[in-house]
């Protein structure tokens, strides 16, 4: 791999960009062209630690600045983020390959946790109680954890890392950001906006790397909480190794996200608002709908709908006018490929096929066209496993009950969304059904930025959701005080259990 022709991405160690003395480096691709654009260095075990080190040696005086003076950094970066908009998200698009209008909205997503996170004055109030005793007050107060890391997938490289560090500096932590090495450019230019926004040096670092990089960070023993987000497999992996270590961690994993449709549904809206949710990002998100599960006799015209607006969906380079652009890499649209191949060989109807696209003008590009599948049984591959990519599937139901037990028997929990105009089968839905977010006509739930989000079993490993009062919670610990001042040197040995009251 010759590296002596492309830009070589810096480390952000302390405040300012470090290049790095590794010897192995990893490419950043255009997906819409398959061109390599620039290298990306696996940071050694030295960078690692020297990024930690620079958060640690940041920890005292930003751990003890008044929390307004906090609030008030990240109100400007929000400022700076606003105006930096659109050279941002050409970035995004350059190295993920999304649309240029759904990289702004991941950006405008990620504003609003910034948002949130400039309350921070108040979100760390604590509580008081006076006179719990006979002269005797008793407060509750929260405070810093110390050292936190972040590591970070390559399908939202903005949003996701927003939705870690803006909490965790706003309660008084340092931070170091591990983003994806797929699309790492994204989170350099959040830390120089940072920077800009006066950010004291060595609050946020950012490291680059893969496997090594990330153990590094779970067995430091300066680093006290560990937030990932990312496949279940290496989700567990992180929380295993990172709780093994001493650490709190928030681990969230893979998905298969089901949009359930009741026959007195509003058909076309749901259909628009599946094929949304379904290949919008050429379904690389963790809350994409994936498994469309069709109830009685909804099913044939479901599909029709579906496979009339799939064949309308425009696919191309995210720099134009179009609806979907191609998938990150190679290795994934041969993935995807793939699959699509094991549902047809194992039985499944593929009512539409995306894997013979071709953009005019972008043919070494990753893309993989919008695709349907009908007649879907749950033990095919393309239901089984988390596709990440444009492929729908259908799966046909009797009733209301046998679709919330095929969501509930699914062993990933992250998102699902019922399609109905019934408010007794939308009550019905979100009380018996086992999943972290939970969406009524709504196909994506995102909770908004003061709610927190997070899947159940196999799509969340820890016990506090991302952002919201859990991701205050997460990088903060309680501690509780119980105080007297005595003046009249009163005070007598006590052998007996303490009594309030």
């Amino acid at each position: 791999m010759d590296l002596t022709t492309l830009q070589r991405l810096p480390l952000w160690i302390g405040g300012k960009p470090v290049a790095s003395t590794t010897s192995r480096y990893g490419e950043v691709t255009n997906p819409a062209t398959g061109e390599v654009i620039r290298h990306v260095p696996f940071a050694t075990l030295a960078e690692v630690d020297a990024a930690v080190q620079s958060a640690a040696a940041a920890l005292p005086s930003w751990r003890s600045a008044p929390a307004l003076r906090r609030a008030r950094v990240l109100m400007r970066f929000r400022e700076l983020l606003d105006a930096d908009k659109k050279s941002l998200r050409a970035l995004i698009t350059q190295e993920h390959g999304k649309t240029l209008a759904d990289a702004e909205g991941e950006i405008t997503r990620g504003l609003e946790v910034v948002e949130f996170a400039t309350g921070v004055p108040h979100l760390v109030k604590g509580e008081y109680s006076e006179n719990v005793g006979t002269g005797v007050d008793a407060y509750a107060i929260r405070q810093a954890v110390g050292v936190c890391a972040g590591i970070t997938p390559f399908n939202f490289p903005a949003m996701v890392p927003m939705w870690m560090f803006p909490v965790a500096i706003a309660c008084g932590n340092t931070f170091v950001l591990k983003p994806s090495e797929r699309d790492p450019s994204t989170a350099l230019r959040l830390a120089e906006l940072l920077k800009e926004a006066g950010l004291p040096d060595g609050v946020l670092n950012v490291v680059h790397g893969d496997k090594e990089a990330v153990d590094a960070l779970l067995e430091h023993p300066d680093v006290k909480a560990v937030s990932f987000v990312g496949s279940t497999p290496i989700a567990r992996h992180v929380y295993e190794t990172g709780t093994r270590h001493g650490k709190r961690v928030q681990a969230l994993g893979g998905a298969k996200n089901h949009a359930i449709v009741m026959p007195d549904a509003d058909l076309p809206f749901a259909v628009e608002a599946i094929v949304g949710a379904g290949y919008g990002s050429a379904g690389e998100r963790c809350m994409a709908v994936s498994a469309v599960v069709a109830v009685g006799d909804v099913a044939d015209a479901l599909v029709k709908g579906l496979a009339e607006r799939a064949r309308r969906v425009t696919t191309g380079d995210g720099t134009t006018d179009v609806e979907m652009g191609p998938v990150v890499t190679c290795a994934a649209r041969d993935r995807i490929r793939g699959l699509i191949d094991r549902g047809c060989a194992e039985g499944a109807t593929l009512v539409v096929d995306g894997r013979g696209i071709s953009v005019p003008g972008r043919e070494q590009g990753f893309f993989v066209g919008p695709t349907l599948f009908d007649h879907v049984q749950p033990g095919h591959a393309i239901y089984r496993e988390e596709i990440f990519g444009p492929v729908l599937s259908v799966v046909r139901v009797d009733s209301l009950e046998a679709a919330i037990g095929l969501v509930n028997r699914n062993p990933y929990a992250n998102g699902v969304a019922l399609f109905t105009r019934s408010g007794y089968a939308a009550r019905r839905f979100q009380e018996d059904v086992e999943v972290g977010m939970v969406g009524i006509n709504v196909p994506i739930p995102v909770p908004m930025a003061f709610y927190s989000f997070g899947g159940w079993r196999a799509s969340l490993f820890g016990d506090l959701h991302v952002h919201g009062m859990d991701g205050v919670r997460f990088y903060t610990r309680g501690k509780a005080v119980t105080a007297r001042w005595p003046d009249d040197g009163s005070a007598a040995p006590g052998f007996h259990m303490p009594l309030m009251g």
